[in-house]
């Protein structure tokens, strides 16, 4: 695999810090996630192929055992806000100096510097301050988050991956580790680059309204429309050949639409014909024309596409559940599920022992609470 050998210590969080470990342990990197003491169970549910250990970091015995994790290391991802592993005595400063080849990896939703840095969040706020949000929404309606897709898994887990990536090859030449400054605001403003871009592409922005341009939701040729059985279908034909398509699909002529005269007018005409078929029949018209226009598939519908399961986008868990392979494909080392979700404090005997502990040493840290190898249920 593309990333074997590859040791990465990542400090136990939610969404985009599990999403970056998750990435780098499908494409081969071994992932030891740090959990806390005292905890049963973790709600991480992107742990895949992962490994867990329990570690006490605010013991100091806890915080020697991590630092003797990181001399081995490569990389380190930690989700907390700015001064918090300084605190610990776990900061960029030590476990640099304990190991030069680090990558320290700081993923944070507003950065380590600014007004903002020591604030919390979540989602809808990072990208409310990148800029990003004001212009997702329908006309005269709030704005709108996606779900948590923006911030913390493009902007955050998916940018700290590449960053991690990008100063491994530096590494590589250099010898020498780096700190990363991974902010979710800043990365989803990242993503948004194009937003600010084409600002002077006039027939994408007509106005500075949401809901009114060429890609938010304001042309008929761009949007989604509600079939008869309560599904819907996506329509993005932007270019006249996939138009023609579609006005074809629809039973449609160009006289019909022109004679429209604004784009509400012509979205209530698409709205009223995708009602009077099911979305089935609707993709039965469509898959011989080449319009631009797709089912919304829902979670239970999408691994059963033909073209995703052409893709192998879509694969069946230990457990019977569905989940997401990884992606892209490589042609020679592809990512792959190294195995399931760790319980917590699973390995930690295991991992301590590969970095030279004994079992005496190791029974003596389980004594003084420095580590845990699970908790079990308390007794009656």
């Amino acid at each position: 695999m593309a990333l074997a050998g590859l040791r990465v210590i990542e400090f136990a969080g939610l969404a985009p810090g599990p999403f970056c470990g998750m990435v780098l342990s499908d494409f081969g990197a071994k992932v030891i996630r740090i959990d806390r003491t005292r905890s049963r169970q973790s709600i991480d549910c992107l742990a895949r192929g992962k490994k867990s250990i329990q570690v006490d970091v605010k013991q100091k015995k806890g915080q020697e055992v991590v630092a003797k994790l990181c001399q081995t290391a490569d990389v380190l991802v930690e989700p907390f806000r700015p001064g918090v592993m300084e605190r610990l005595n776990l900061g960029p400063d030590r476990l640099l100096s304990v190991n030069p080849r680090l990558i320290y990896a700081r993923l944070t939703g507003y950065g380590q510097v600014g007004p903002f840095a020591d604030k919390a969040g979540h989602d809808i706020n990072y990208i409310a301050t990148s800029g990003v949000l004001s212009t997702l929404g329908r006309e005269e309606e709030n704005p709108y988050a996606p779900i948590n897709l923006v911030a913390d898994f493009a902007g955050g887990g998916l940018a700290c991956a590449m960053g991690i990536l990008t100063a491994l090859y530096e590494r590589s030449h250099s010898g020498k580790g780096q700190v990363i400054d991974a902010s979710m605001t800043a990365g989803a403003a990242y993503v948004g680059s194009w937003l600010w871009r084409s600002r002077n592409l006039d027939f994408v922005w007509t106005s500075e309204k949401r809901g009114t341009n060429l890609l938010d939701g304001g042309q008929h040729f761009y949007d989604t429309y509600k079939t008869s059985d309560g599904k819907y279908m996506s329509v993005g034909a932007l270019e006249p050949k996939f138009y023609a398509d579609v006005l074809q699909g629809l039973g449609l002529t160009m006289d019909e639409v022109s004679q429209l005269d604004d784009p509400k007018a012509s979205k209530q005409k698409f709205s009223k014909i995708f009602l009077t078929k099911t979305q089935d029949e609707w993709c039965k018209i469509f898959n011989g024309l080449d319009a631009c226009v797709m089912p919304v598939l829902d979670r239970d519908q999408a691994p059963n596409h033909p073209q995703n399961k052409a893709m192998g986008t879509f694969g069946v868990d230990e457990n019977g559940e569905t989940e997401v392979l990884p992606a892209p494909k490589l042609s020679r080392t592809p990512g792959t599920v190294a195995g399931p979700e760790p319980k917590v404090g699973e390995h930690t005997r295991e991992t301590l022992i590969e970095i030279g502990y004994s079992q005496e040493d190791i029974d003596k840290l389980i004594e003084m609470g420095a580590v845990e190898c699970g908790v079990s249920k308390p007794k009656l």
